[in-house]
């Protein structure tokens, strides 16, 4: 797919937004950081409906590139952003990959996995699983993905892609439209009583033990709406902006690591370990919930995990869902590596919704200040409230890591 980004736009308009997405929406430069904003393929809700599809050769900055941020949010067809008490957004993810090219006239909509290789982060997790270079959730418009000058994420590079391939990239958008359900928080965690679902997508039964998560609300399920609403069906899309400049030797590059509390993972060899990453886990409402109402109650999950190679965190920003606390990982000697915090909304705007995480707090240490060996074992914990029951929540921590710093050798 040719993608032409019309550099010398200045500017866009919100009629745009209605118009094919196979063009930038508006592309500009500032020193040498360029920016380009896009729109999803359109999704369609009604009230109670899920949206949980997968986009592959989505539109991308194209060329040798470092990756400076991607930003996302919910639009409608005008372009207004669309809050979270309409259409919750649980998460969307962007992940890179390589497609064959004598396969170019083949549909690329991942039916035909012979002609894709993984082009996914540097782990830590099992093969297909949290493998993508960006992904956010509710905290989206609030939560910043900015990687700070001279690194960046590495895009493009040729030496890097396979003969015979092209880099693409692949979008997953994980939308929930909770106008007139009977019970917003219940259909935003997935609960399965509220979906009336008993087996996963793949029509296997689930185990009477599972309350609600992913298994239950996967693309076109549907919530318990409150008996007599009504509600429009509306066209809906993921805006997203991606700021880039082009790769130069003086770029430092970062590679992306995603921690997942709920991993379980054993050592094969000095070298190599077998991750086994849930993804999502439940939190069970407190025994002392009842006599304790105005205490905070809080249930901490920690894992340990041995860090591949060694480097400098340029960046850090944990993932949790409504109900979250905080999250920090530590250092094998308990020195805090990055700690992260939710922002709860306190309005009705979209990114300021009442109730719901809105933001995630980041860290961006000095350069050369976090260092992590290789093999040391980190910690890292994640804190949600047990004040109330909670299913479907996620533990995740991702940073970014430089293995040198500007002007100095490889560690």
């Amino acid at each position: 797919m040719e993608h032409g980004f019309g550099l010398g736009l200045l500017s866009c308009t919100l009629v745009l937004l209605v118009l094919s997405c196979s063009q930038p929406l508006c592309v500009h430069s500032k020193t040498r950081t360029k920016s380009a904003v896009f729109l999803s393929p359109v999704f369609e809700l009604k009230p109670g409906l899920v949206s949980n599809k997968v986009y592959y050769n989505i539109d991308f900055p194209r060329g040798h590139i470092g990756l400076k941020s991607f930003n996302a949010e919910v639009v409608d067809e005008a372009g207004n952003p669309i809050p979270l008490y309409d259409t919750y957004l649980h998460h969307w993810v962007v992940e890179r990959y390589y497609y064959r090219i004598d396969a170019a006239t083949s549909k690329d909509d991942g039916s035909n996995q012979t002609n894709y290789i993984s082009g996914r982060n540097s782990g830590l997790c099992q093969k297909d699983v949290l493998g993508q270079q960006y992904g956010l959730g509710s905290e989206t418009r609030r939560t910043s993905t900015y990687v700070p000058d001279p690194f960046a994420v590495e895009a493009g590079n040729p030496t890097e892609i396979p003969k015979g391939y092209e880099e693409r990239w692949m979008l997953n958008v994980h939308a929930i439209d909770t106008r007139g359900v009977e019970d917003k928080l219940g259909c935003a965690e997935c609960q399965c009583h509220l979906y009336n679902i008993s087996k996963d997508a793949s029509g296997r039964p689930l185990s009477p033990n599972y309350k609600g998560g992913l298994l239950c609300c996967y693309d076109d399920t549907q919530c318990r709406v409150k008996k007599g609403f009504m509600g429009a069906k509306r066209n809906l899309y993921l805006r997203y902006t991606v700021e880039w400049v082009d790769w130069t030797d003086h770029i430092v590059p970062v590679k992306v690591y995603i921690f997942d509390v709920t991993d379980t993972w054993k050592a094969l060899n000095d070298s190599n370990a077998e991750h086994s990453c849930l993804i999502e886990y439940e939190v069970k409402r407190s025994s002392k919930a009842a006599g304790l109402r105005n205490q905070r109650l809080v249930e901490s999950n920690r894992t340990t995990l041995s860090f591949p190679t060694g480097g400098y965190v340029i960046y850090g920003v944990a993932h949790l869902h409504t109900g979250g606390v905080g999250s920090a990982l530590y250092g094998e000697d308990g020195r805090v590596i990055c700690s992260s915090t939710p922002i709860y909304g306190k309005g009705k705007e979209a990114g300021n919704e009442r109730g719901y995480i809105v933001g995630m707090t980041t860290c961006y240490p000095k350069p050369g200040s976090v260092k992590i060996l290789k093999g040391e074992n980190l910690v890292l914990e994640s804190n949600y409230s047990n004040a109330k029951t909670h299913t479907g929540v996620m533990g995740l921590f991702y940073i970014l890591v430089a293995e040198k710093l500007p002007n100095s050798k490889l560690l």
